[in-house]
């Protein structure tokens, strides 16, 4: 809407030239040579067959043609100088990615280490007046986020560990197949994934289409129909039950598989009540990546929790020891107490969800509405746009995504290894389960560094992904070549360090990261789907390794999986954008030109060659469109046409919608840009 205006507003075509002006297409070539190769209009999505419904965008012209044509004096002295170069991310007008590697390196270490002492001092005073008011402000933002993802770590990370406890108990069903069918056993790893896999492409797909409240709600609700389901699962026989057993996981699976895109948008659009524009934004450029992935490793308390419950239970079920033989009864009042466990608190999530969770849906409606989409309808012209414009993204964050579920089978290699050496001759499934926990706070202590370091602008997102793949192809190399070595008691430690490192940096980069960038580097219109997509393309890396390792042995399966972690380093390297400390406003001021056909006229910050991959420099070439000077410009016009829009339809909006437009979000307009519009219109009357 706001650049649809600029076509109509004679007070900006009298006061600025816009990028985006009233175009003459008799005088002006799409291949004119003053235009830099991306503003050209001759690669690929930016031609006029693929351009979507603009409206009046179809008569605007490339600002690049204009740029000397402004009257207006935009420079330090200017009263929205704050709005159009905050201090947060530029430095006396220049943006911190622009500045010389040394001035860089010292102010991002300077922002860093200036807000860590503003969030301890703010920590202090709030500790000061409630000790208790930190806590509960991180179970409102980080542990309710994150407790579908709490509920899907603690239900299927028990499917492993139970199965030695099955094995055990009922042979001739778990091991050697004789009353069981061996393709059902198998199954039930199948069907889970798959579940996932669905859950992941639907409620993706509808958290785009109807809402993020609906996906949400709707997840809960089918985890806690699955943990019914897997609590009181039977059948006439040990087949029958096997095979209820695994459609239990599948629709477990499908809930899970959901949690993925809500979880993730959901915590990267939250806003701060009654933060305002200014604060959110703030947060957003500074926090972003934390919010995401402290609401993540809520999966990684599930995984330990669930360990510590089943050893307790094992305890308490079967006489205080967890030394074999195991009773059948013991055996089910253990799975199915640990099942159930968890369905009461899965039931709340689902009503917390509908009645007090806020959502952030102004961003995602107004989306639609530039897009010409019915508010209750699919943006699918983004969709297909996507995948044209982004699809390096697309590649990046799927096989990224691919690469790491199949090393974190990887990781899985080791535990039985090291067992057989440290303890010959235990049977005992307690002793796996005691590893299996200290594995899971190791892992926790790498979802926290990963917290802590990925909003940083020298490390960021990417890369903490290369160093995770990278130390991951490593490690996993070692035990390749020197397997039978490291097998042997004298140097079976060493095998068990490689093991908790595996852990430690696979939670520390990939694991965190192709959560969180899955969703931040597309457009909010279509980011659910995006992250869906991504997400399910990543659980066939968990679906192959099932499949294939059990057909070669554990030697051969670490000659494999070390070069998936090197692809997946290489991947990243090539295909994947840093948007680290990239405004996510910035990128839907871009999606609003590429939405238009008109992708090349940006000129702005989502186009700096920091948070472009290496394919959309040296191939796309699209760093070549930056011009902060002329970005400065355009955003002006910008706040200036939002200004006008917001007058002429004051009048014309019912309450409805003009409560929607109220909501705070990433497009709302300050007060200090309201002010000076004012005073400039009241100026010319």
């Amino acid at each position: 809407e706001v650049l649809s205006a600029l076509s109509h507003s004679s007070t900006i075509e009298s006061r600025i030239a816009y990028p985006i002006m009233a175009m003459n297409s008799s005088t002006t070539s799409s291949t004119d040579d003053s235009l830099p190769p991306q503003a050209s209009g001759s690669h690929e999505d930016f031609t006029t067959s693929n351009r979507l419904p603009a409206g009046k965008l179809d008569k605007v012209e490339n600002p690049h043609n204009h740029a000397q044509s402004s009257g207006e004096k935009i420079d330090p002295t200017h009263p929205l100088w704050e709005e159009l170069a905050p201090s947060d991310s530029y430095v006396d007008g220049v943006y911190w990615a622009d500045l010389p590697r040394a001035q860089r390196t010292k102010w991002a270490l300077s922002q860093s280490n200036t807000e860590a002492r503003r969030e301890l001092k703010e920590l202090g005073r709030m500790i000061k007046v409630d000790p208790l008011s930190p806590v509960a402000g991180y179970f409102r933002r980080y542990v309710l986020n994150g407790f579908g993802l709490f509920t899907e770590g603690y239900t299927l990370f028990s499917i492993g560990n139970l199965t030695p406890l099955f094995q055990a108990v009922w042979p001739a069903c778990w091991s050697t197949h004789t009353v069981c069918s061996k393709d059902w056993i198998a199954a039930q790893t199948y069907l889970q994934i798959i579940g996932i896999m669905v859950g992941q492409v639907a409620v993706g797909f509808e958290g785009d289409w109807i809402g993020r409240k609906f996906g949400l709600v709707q997840d809960a609700l089918i985890m806690f129909v699955g943990l019914i389901m897997l609590t009181a699962m039977w059948g006439t026989s040990l087949s029958g039950w096997t095979i209820m057993y695994a459609w239990s996981l599948f629709i477990y699976g499908v809930g899970v598989g959901g949690e993925y895109p809500m979880t993730s948008t959901t915590a990267l659009e939250y806003k701060a009540k009654g933060g305002g524009k200014s604060v959110n934004s703030r947060d957003d450029k500074l926090h972003r990546g934390r919010n995401v992935v402290l609401a993540f490793l809520m999966q990684g308390w599930g995984q330990f929790f669930n360990q510590a419950v089943l050893i307790i239970l094992l305890l308490c079920f079967h006489h205080g020891s967890g030394n074999p033989p195991y009773s059948k009864v013991s055996t089910q009042w253990i799975f199915r107490v640990q099942f159930g466990i968890m369905a009461l608190p899965t039931l709340w999530l689902a009503y917390y969800r509908y009645y007090k969770l806020q959502y952030s849906s102004a961003t995602l409606m107004r989306s639609k509405k530039n897009a010409r989409v019915n508010q209750s309808g699919y943006d699918v012209a983004s969709l297909k746009l996507v995948f044209s414009h982004f699809g390096g993204r697309i590649f990046a964050s799927s096989f990224g995504w691919f690469a790491n579920d199949f090393g974190f089978y990887g990781n899985k290699l080791f535990q039985s290894v090291f067992i057989k050496v440290i303890s010959p001759g235990n049977n005992s499934v307690i002793v796996g389960w005691n590893w299996n926990l200290l594995n899971c706070g190791v892992a926790l202590v790498g979802y926290y560094m990963s917290a802590l370091v990925i909003d940083h602008k020298l490390i960021g997102r990417k890369r903490l992904q290369n160093i995770g793949f990278l130390a991951n192809f490593i490690l996993f190399l070692i035990p390749a070549f020197l397997y039978d070595d490291l097998r042997t008691p004298k140097h079976i430690h060493a095998f068990q360090a490689i093991y908790f490192l595996s852990g430690f940096f696979q939670q520390l980069g990939p694991n965190c990261t192709t959560f969180l960038v899955a969703a931040e580097i597309f457009p909010i219109s279509v980011r659910a789907t995006a992250h869906g997509f991504s997400a399910a393309m990543g659980k066939l890396g968990a679906l192959l390794p099932a499949i294939i390792y059990n057909y070669i042995d554990t030697k051969t399966k670490f000659m494999i999986v070390n070069w998936f972690c090197l692809a997946g380093f290489i991947v990243t390297v090539i295909f994947l954008p840093d948007t680290t400390g990239l405004d996510m406003q910035e990128q839907e001021r871009y999606w609003a030109y590429v939405r238009a056909g008109r992708a090349g006229e940006y000129c702005g910050i989502a186009v700096h060659p920091r948070h472009l991959s290496l394919w959309e420099k040296v191939v796309l070439k699209r760093h070549l469109a930056y011009d902060a000077d002329l970005d400065r410009m355009a955003k002006m016009a910008e706040l200036r046409a939002e200004y006008e829009l917001g007058m002429s339809r004051a009048h014309e909006e019912d309450e409805a919608s003009h409560q929607l437009n109220q909501e705070e979000d990433d497009l709302a307009m300050s007060g200090e840009a309201n002010a000076y519009f004012a005073r400039e219109k009241k100026s010319t009357l």
